[in-house]
């Protein structure tokens, strides 16, 4: 039975710990998205205090905006396209990269170039190699295969497809790495305990590396569907002129400045982003509650175990 005074200590020692980070996230978390809602209900400038009270108006407009629906289903396409690209590539060039081979060191560093580029100079030079004249229908024109060359950024039918190869290319770098760490875990001899019983190489990375590689998975699953729902710079950098209306490629965020900033409706801006605020959060407690559960239960020290229910 802990004494008083040590109880004390320990929770002095909490408080030491963690009260700085708990004031930073309270000021630059909670704090903004309490005012976003209380922006949310008044039809504000920007400038000055809000004044122009309209209640629920912003956020019931939100809700039946066809343009915010829109945006949502291709929040919706980017989420589920991501993990069927994304994940399978990434599993395939970690198994492969885990082996001994020449050059190892240089192809990691190749596939994750494409992560630690900035937002901005992706957008750019994908936008100026993309467009009608730019350089990839140039080289299609000039391999025999102009029948091919398209308008790959403001087609609707297939601008989505571009923004989901340039996000593939552009983050499946992180994911490699990711389950490369989750790899080096996993000890060698149950991949040579199975290889003496008779399993072939594959069978080996069925049965035993990926249930062991599963818990980085879930991770790598849970930071992709946040930031598909959060999706912005690429899309506005490479579409900001065709947003919605045309090529299809909108989304929540995007939605939000040209609803919002754009349009000089900062109370409907901040009414979307705490839509967008709530929708990621819904996403991420279901998330943790239904599948990272099982991993951060044998995380948490101090917590009590839970009982196992027998039958008779």
């Amino acid at each position: 039975m802990p004494q008083p005074r040590h109880r004390a200590a320990a929770r002095l020692e909490v408080i030491l710990l963690a009260g700085p980070a708990l004031l930073v996230f309270l000021a630059f978390v909670i704090f903004p998205v309490l005012m976003a809602g209380y922006y949310g209900f008044f039809s504000w400038q920007g400038y000055g205090p809000p004044t122009d009270f309209v209640g629920l108006k912003n956020y019931l407009t939100i809700l039946q905006d066809p343009l915010f629906h829109d945006a949502l289903a291709h929040n919706g396409f980017i989420l589920v396209f991501s993990l069927i690209l994304q994940g399978p590539a990434a599993i395939l060039l970690a198994l492969l990269l885990n082996r001994r081979m020449r050059g190892q060191s240089l192809i990691r560093v190749l596939i994750f170039i494409p992560y630690v580029i900035s937002e901005v100079v992706v957008g750019t030079g994908w936008s100026l190699m993309l467009q009608t004249s730019g350089a990839f229908n140039d080289l299609l024109e000039k391999m025999g295969l102009g029948f091919l060359a398209n308008d790959w950024l403001s087609n609707p039918e297939i601008a989505i497809w571009t923004l989901m190869v340039i996000i593939t290319w552009k983050y499946v770098g992180f994911a490699v790495i990711l389950f490369l760490a989750g790899l080096q875990g996993i000890p060698e001899e149950l991949h040579e305990a199975a290889s003496i019983d008779g399993a072939s190489y594959w069978q080996i990375q069925w049965r035993i590396t990926l249930p062991l590689l599963a818990p980085t998975l879930r991770i790598w699953a849970f930071l992709s569907i946040i930031g598909s729902l959060q999706l912005f710079d690429l899309v506005y950098i490479i579409w900001g002129q065709y947003i919605a209306s045309t090529a299809g490629t909108s989304t929540m965020a995007t939605y939000m400045v040209s609803e919002g900033r754009n349009a000089g409706n900062f109370g409907y801006g901040n009414a979307v982003a705490v839509v967008l605020f709530l929708i990621s959060l819904v996403v991420a407690l279901i998330y943790q509650r239904a599948v990272l559960r099982r991993d951060t239960d044998g995380a948490l020290t101090g917590a009590p175990a839970r009982k196992k229910r027998t039958t008779r």
